[in-house]
């Protein structure tokens, strides 16, 4: 589902810790805030360019990016090797890493259960724009 970024969202302040937090056990962080992280500037950086599209399928585990998870797209990034981009193939849109060497352009997964997707001359790749971070819910 295509979703635009609004160009006015809601600020959403939320508490940003200066340290990193161990996953091992819990620790006293209050004494630690730094400042407050809006979600929206973290993600968002051009509104006007940015869309939100959830994730289908697992081809792209390996890059942390599961079925469910909201794709944050930004059209207004020029593609390069080894972006992870949202590509339109025969109509039908995907999101894959994005190699180009000597000519040769390719869409590859982040699971090695699927091939790279190879294109040949008379071939159309669209590089609808690029992915610039993801989001999780873990409780629905």
């Amino acid at each position: 589902m295509l979703q635009r970024a609004k160009l006015n969202p809601p600020f959403c302040a939320l508490p940003l810790l200066q340290f990193r937090i161990p996953a091992g056990f819990p620790s006293p962080a209050d004494d630690y805030k730094e400042k407050s992280l809006d979600i929206n500037d973290y993600l968002v950086r051009n509104k006007a360019s940015t869309y939100f599209f959830r994730v289908v399928g697992d081809s792209m585990t390996g890059a942390h990016i599961h079925d469910g998870d909201m794709l944050v797209v930004d059209r207004s990034i020029k593609p390069k090797h080894g972006h992870i981009v949202l590509a339109v193939i025969n109509n039908e849109y995907t999101v894959k890493r994005l190699y180009s060497c000597n000519g040769v352009i390719e869409l590859h997964a982040a699971n090695p259960a699927y091939p790279p997707i190879r294109f040949r001359e008379n071939e159309e790749l669209q590089v609808w724009g690029v992915v610039v971070g993801t989001f999780a819910r873990f409780i629905v």
